[in-house]
């Protein structure tokens, strides 16, 4: 899809939007951009809005100087939104992304009219997990991006995928790939240090849609349904792992279809 460009303090941000109507932003996951969507975004009814924003130093996004916390992220969400005068908008993240929406969603509830995490979580990183990031930098910074990507990209996928998905493995790592350095590590960090937000889930006055992948190797599925009751919507899907927009793209539609109708 073709993107489209706006300017905030001195850097220029991308992003598609196909549709008219309600807004619907999606957030990719971490070294991913708005090219992760692609699959599913045909598949999404053009009454509504879809903006799908590449983050700050992920795919044709500039990397600023500067923190990258999930508060930074949110904060770029914002401005776009304003930019595009969108007063409201259904916001879904995946991964990444899902932590930016919960940083949105605590600065910025007025924005929004229902949020989602997509194989994401509400916890904070455990003890291993910011060990992980901290290899992770070390491994950009030492050896290169392409190497971490590497590393990262089969697990992203569930295990038989890898094999059986070879062109979409492919993609994701040349998307991966395209990331800018810098930002990864800035990124890494951000995520390192963002704090539990179950809270936001557990005091939402809006709708909430948990996904998560049965094969996901990076978020189990205790960990994205931390939080149930309420307005909370759950929904597993069965023949993913952690990218079930690229794995199951018509499944993941069908759940995100019935999610922002019934909103």
């Amino acid at each position: 899809m073709e993107k489209k460009y706006f300017e905030q303090k001195g850097t220029r941000y991308s992003y598609t939007e196909k549709g008219e109507g309600e807004a619907v932003v999606l957030l990719h996951g971490f070294c991913g951009s708005s090219s992760y969507w692609n699959k599913l975004l045909p598949l999404l009814p053009n009454h509504y809005r879809v903006i799908a924003p590449d983050l700050r130093g992920h795919g044709s996004s500039e990397a600023p100087d500067g923190d990258y916390t999930m508060e930074v992220f949110a904060e770029d969400l914002a401005q776009l939104l304003q930019h595009l005068k969108v007063e409201q908008a259904i916001v879904l993240g995946h991964s990444l992304g899902g932590y930016v929406t919960l940083a949105f969603a605590e600065r910025y509830p007025g924005m929004l009219k229902a949020f989602g995490l997509i194989h994401s979580t509400a916890y904070p990183d455990s003890d291993a997990g910011k060990e992980g990031r901290i290899k992770g930098m070390e491994t950009i910074r030492e050896k290169g991006l392409p190497v971490f990507i590497g590393g990262l990209i089969p697990k992203l996928f569930a295990p038989e995928h890898v094999k059986s998905m070879p062109e979409e493995v492919r993609e994701a790592t040349a998307i991966g790939e395209s990331a800018n350095p810098d930002g990864a590590i800035r990124t890494l960090e951000g995520m390192r240090t963002r704090p539990d937000r179950n809270a936001v889930l557990e005091d939402a006055s809006i709708p909430v849609l948990l996904v998560a992948g049965v094969h996901d190797q990076i978020i189990p599925l205790d960990r994205a349904f931390s939080v149930s009751g309420g307005r909370i919507v759950q929904r597993q899907i069965e023949a993913a792992g952690h990218m079930s927009m690229v794995e199951a793209p018509e499944k993941l539609a069908n759940v995100i279809v019935e999610f922002i109708t019934n909103v």
